[in-house]
């Protein structure tokens, strides 16, 4: 190969791999990774990276098991202040106007939570946790979320698994960490 050739020929590499290294480099999640999806026992801990800034969150999600449909979805962020915050997507046939309430194993841990609106999804139901919420549903064994049936006005139990929880929260905090990285939820 003559020297120009070569020449070009590595000018062209550079150009291809600078962007690449570079957003490796300036990449907030672990290994350059733009996207990372991890599973602590019953708990998905899921990172995205957009707009230079990190996004994470832990998630279960429940499904019926003979046709796939789901159920529920329960997910957690935490902010800047170690709050914790999230949200459930309910199912379709609760008394709204009732809200839920949780409990961690048979200990209450919430006042009634209000409906914010249903979509195709389900109905969502924000969540603010202070910290023994939180720590009380990382110690436990299950999330139980009682709400009324709109049908018969009956409670319906939806339960969770906690198991994995604490391990999900902390590998979000731990990924939030990294130093000379900011992040937003």
């Amino acid at each position: 190969m003559t020297a120009p050739r070569l020449a070009f020929a590595i000018l062209a590499v550079v150009a291809v791999a600078l962007p690449v290294l570079a957003n490796a480099q300036n990449s907030l999640l672990p290994g350059g990774a733009s996207s990372l999806q991890e599973t602590h026992q019953d708990w998905q801990v899921i990172c995205v990276v957009r707009e230079k800034a990190r996004t994470c969150v832990v998630s279960q999600q429940q499904s019926k098991r003979d046709t796939n449909q789901r159920v529920l979805t329960v997910e957690y962020s935490q902010d800047n202040n170690n709050s914790t915050n999230g949200m459930l997507i309910m199912p379709f046939g609760l008394l709204l106007s009732a809200g839920i309430t949780l409990q961690v194993d048979e200990k209450v841990v919430s006042k009634p939570l209000p409906f914010r609106t249903c979509l195709p999804a389900g109905c969502i139901v924000p969540l603010t946790l202070d910290k023994s919420g939180i720590e009380a549903q990382r110690l436990g064994t299950t999330l139980k979320i009682v709400a009324m049936s709109s049908d018969n006005n009956q409670p319906v139990q939806l339960a969770v698994s906690l198991k994995g929880l604490a391990d999900a929260l902390d590998r979000v905090r731990e990924i939030s960490s990294q130093d000379g990285f900011s992040s937003r939820r």
